[in-house]
């Protein structure tokens, strides 16, 4: 016998109902395996601190099955493993969201996984039950593994620190090329001039001679920035031992020229056995770009007296530059002094790059630069240099 229509519709009715719900359900199921998210469920009525983990949130600790049913009682299950360094925003976010600050829980942090290592995870959740006192009792939240997010974005920053560092690099070399071979450029210009307008041939061979000495010391300025240039490319740039002295010594032959037209007295009282570890092109260019601008900022009234001294104090070289030039007024433009492209004084050849170079290039070996000036007294540049091996 046939059922009654009206009762049939209602069982069929019923039929439907259980299928989409188990659909529904099996929708869910099937799209939270394939995301690999895991659930977690708080319950605290009763104060119970009760915590249901999904199998999804177990399999990102890394749980085979049989352990995965002894994991997920309480909170302190998951609480135990957030790293130390991000526990305090792991629980003050938490609390946040009990007491209301936040409308949602949020967090990313550190996990401990059963083979040791840690994965990234973004946690979020939301009360759903609250009691009579607006306690919460259930909340229901998400894990999401970010490891891999996370790590390609420090991958990305490092790339952008390396681009940018070797960005200032190779902007610094640009000034060293440019600022240093101009100073060649112009004591050949000078010495042709004084070649042209010498009347006796013992000048003209002395002339030579100091061609000579500034044609070899421009070959060997050619040849450290070379060395830059074929070590830039390394992730270390490796450093050598220098003996201060005889970088002083080659340097004032470049600027013999330049030091006898202006009458002035270079005073080394540095021992001979002093030695850093830095790189030669950057100890010519620090040298020459102290005792040029010295030289170049003398008072009109006296001649030049550049004082070069060096001591060892806590492991590093202080290394000193004193002049009795014009000086500088630090009160006005101390924080102006290595600035690129600043100048303080008149004069027609200055570019405000040298002591921009200067620091630049003791800061990449870990030192630092200091200036202590009076105006119409003098100026004195302190450098400080770590005396080990360092990598710039």
């Amino acid at each position: 016998m046939e059922q009654p229509t009206e009762k049939k519709n209602e069982t069929d009715s019923t039929y439907n109902e259980t299928c989409i719900e188990q659909f529904e359900k099996l929708k869910w199921q099937f799209a939270l395996e394939n995301s690999n998210i895991g659930i977690w469920d708080w319950d605290n009525t009763d104060n119970l601190d009760r915590v249901f983990f999904s199998k999804e949130s177990k399999d990102i600790l890394g749980y085979k099955e049989e352990e995965a049913l002894r994991f997920g009682s309480n909170s302190q299950d998951w609480n135990d493993r957030v790293h130390p360094d991000d526990r305090e925003k792991y629980f003050q976010d938490f609390q946040d969201h009990l007491n209301g600050i936040r409308p949602i829980y949020e967090n990313v942090h550190r996990v401990l996984c059963n083979d040791g290592t840690y994965k990234w995870i973004s946690d979020k959740g939301k009360i759903i039950e609250r009691d009579s006192n607006g306690n919460a009792l259930r909340i229901i939240g998400t894990h999401t593994d970010i490891t891999l997010h996370v790590e390609n974005k420090e991958k990305l920053k490092k790339t952008l620190d390396l681009i940018t560092n070797q960005n200032k690099k190779l902007k610094n070399f640009a000034h060293i090329v440019t600022h240093n071979l101009k100073e060649h450029s112009g004591n050949f210009e000078s010495l042709l001039q004084f070649y042209d307008e010498s009347e006796s041939d013992s000048d003209r061979k002395e002339l030579v001679n100091y061609l000579k000495i500034l044609s070899v010391s421009l070959s060997k300025t050619i040849s450290n920035l070379n060395q830059i240039v074929s070590v830039e490319s390394k992730k270390e740039i490796s450093v050598e031992k220098i003996h201060i002295v005889k970088y002083i010594e080659s340097v004032t032959k470049i600027l013999d020229v330049f030091i006898k037209n202006s009458n002035a007295t270079i005073v080394n009282t540095i021992d001979k056995g002093l030695f850093i570890y830095f790189s030669p092109a950057y100890t010519e260019s620090i040298i020459q770009n102290l005792l040029s601008n010295a030289i170049k900022y003398k008072h009109p009234d006296r001649k030049p007296i550049i004082n070069l001294s060096a001591s060892i104090v806590n492991g590093n070289i202080i290394l000193k530059v004193k002049d009795n030039g014009l000086g500088i007024d630090l009160n006005k433009y101390g924080s102006e002094v290595f600035g690129l492209y600043r100048t303080f004084h008149n004069n027609d050849n200055s570019e405000g790059v040298g002591l921009y170079l200067v620091k630049s290039q003791v800061e990449s070996f870990g030192g630092k630069i200091e200036i202590e000036s009076t105006v119409n007294v003098g100026t004195t540049f302190i450098i400080t240099i770590p005396n080990e091996k360092c990598p710039i």
